[in-house]
């Protein structure tokens, strides 16, 4: 099925309100336009420049809104550092609004500092909704219907579009992308990717998807 470039939106505000119009037939992201706060910031960005690995994937289940994500375990060894209750708190925040807003029962998060890009080709998520968040470091790059041939998607030898239709989000954003597996969603999957990355240049990027 092809889309029609005509109808498929995105939407981007200062609120987090913003991320409900995920809900709205032919838009395919929303983005909450967020300034972290300093010392999550500035935790994020000491977390990255002791160049150590992360790499961690959770999964749990969230009966009713009142209860807590267990994200225990989750950066562990970085829980001395300045701002790590915070960062935490936030992670929380956001799985918790999360699974309110798509009614999940169940969530898998993935939490990654990266040195080269993680996906470098334009591509849609086969899912049916994902959050996701860069932290510090450059944010994911994405381009609007109508701009690159969703054939092409996957494809070594197509050329990309033209580097002025690329468009980028900032650390902060909280971003929610329509996948392929949203109902009614078919075709219409939000076309993006990782961002190259320069020689030591670091990210740290938090992902969560609906299982169920």
């Amino acid at each position: 099925m092809k889309a029609d470039a005509r109808l498929i939106q995105h939407a981007q505000g200062k609120a987090p309100q913003v991320l409900t119009r995920i809900h709205e037939e032919g838009v395919n992201m929303a983005v909450w336009q967020r300034a972290l706060p300093v010392h999550i910031a500035d935790f994020c960005a000491l977390l990255l420049s002791l160049d150590e690995p992360l790499s961690q994937a959770l999964s749990f289940e969230l009966p009713d809104e009142n209860t807590p994500p267990n994200l225990q375990g989750l950066a562990q060894r970085f829980c001395d550092l300045e701002g790590y209750t915070a960062f935490m708190a936030d992670v929380c925040w956001l799985v918790s609004a999360y699974a309110c807003l798509l009614g999940a029962k169940r969530v898998g998060l993935r939490l990654r500092a990266l040195d080269k890009a993680m996906c470098p080709r334009f591509h849609v998520d086969h899912v049916p909704a994902r959050l996701v968040t860069t932290y510090a470091g450059p944010g994911s790059e994405w381009v609007e219907e109508g701009v690159m041939d969703r054939q092409h998607l996957g494809n070594d030898q197509a050329e990309g579009p033209d580097r002025t239709f690329i468009q980028q989000m900032n650390a902060g954003d909280v971003a929610l992308l329509k996948g392929e597996k949203w109902q009614g969603n078919q075709g219409a999957g939000l076309i993006h990717r990782s961002p190259a990355l320069k020689t030591g240049e670091r990210r740290l990027i938090l992902t969560l998807d609906w299982l169920a």
